[in-house]
């Protein structure tokens, strides 16, 4: 039971970084903000990009380790194996944090749309992104990726099933949906200022390289058959190959 109770506050953890997230980036309703801050003085451009590509890094270096197979097998000689997702994603939330607390605005706008229209249909196509990227974990198993379903397992004495590769709905179209939903999130705006270009461009630079390192581990578990679904289904973009 306490290790459901632990994968439950993971759980809600991860929920509410994630919902301060779409917020800071849309900036609704929140103090701080990809464009403003009352928690840090103005810094020089050159300071504040600095600060904002090592939060970046720090989160990207966080989540792309601790993927990684070496590290989870050296994480499950200390953690229990029900147990490791939700060490995961609780562990994911304090880079996702800092980032928001401590990013530093760079408020100089890029581009900004007049258009009654136009600002209207991005701030739909913000909206669409954040909920394909919930609907995206639906399409798989959700609480499985989050790290519930192992420690309720458990608990309910029930032996953990083999993996097993499928490609439901938006997986038949690309390989990584919710990918591709996170870049529609970070790019549609209808004010893109330099901070949120600092922001989408180098979370999508990170998307890239994590594509990269997580299809490796894919070819690694499921062989020939993912290599034949690679070769045919497109990676971000419905009919275009990268």
């Amino acid at each position: 039971m306490a290790g459901l109770l632990f994968a439950g506050f993971a759980y809600l953890c991860f929920n509410i970084v994630s919902a301060v997230l779409a917020l800071f980036l849309a900036g609704l309703w929140l103090p701080i903000t990809v464009d403003a801050s009352i928690l840090w003085p103005p810094q020089s451009p050159w300071l504040a990009g600095a600060i904002d590509l090592g939060l970046i890094a720090l989160f990207g270096l966080q989540h792309s380790v601790m993927a990684r197979q070496g590290f989870k097998r050296w994480l499950g000689a200390v953690v229990p194996p029900h147990l490791l997702r939700a060490v995961y994603v609780l562990v994911t939330c304090l880079p996702l944090a800092l980032l928001v607390i401590c990013w530093q605005p760079l408020p100089a706008t890029i581009w900004r749309s007049t258009d009654p229209f136009v600002i209207t249909l991005l701030w739909i196509l913000y909206g669409t992104g954040w909920l394909l990227v919930v609907a995206s974990t639906h399409m798989i198993d959700h609480f499985e990726l989050f790290g519930v379903t192992q420690p309720f397992r458990h608990w309910r004495g029930k032996p953990a099933p083999l993996d097993d590769f499928r490609t439901p709905y938006l997986y038949r179209h690309v390989r990584h949906p919710l990918y591709f939903s996170m870049l529609i999130a970070f790019w549609a705006t209808p004010q893109m200022s330099l901070g949120h270009l600092l922001f989408a461009g180098g979370m999508s630079a990170y998307i890239l390289v994590g594509i990269a390192f997580e299809e490796r581990d894919l070819v690694a578990a499921f062989g020939d058959r993912y290599r034949a679904y690679r070769a045919r289904v497109p990676a971000l973009i419905p009919g275009i190959r990268l």
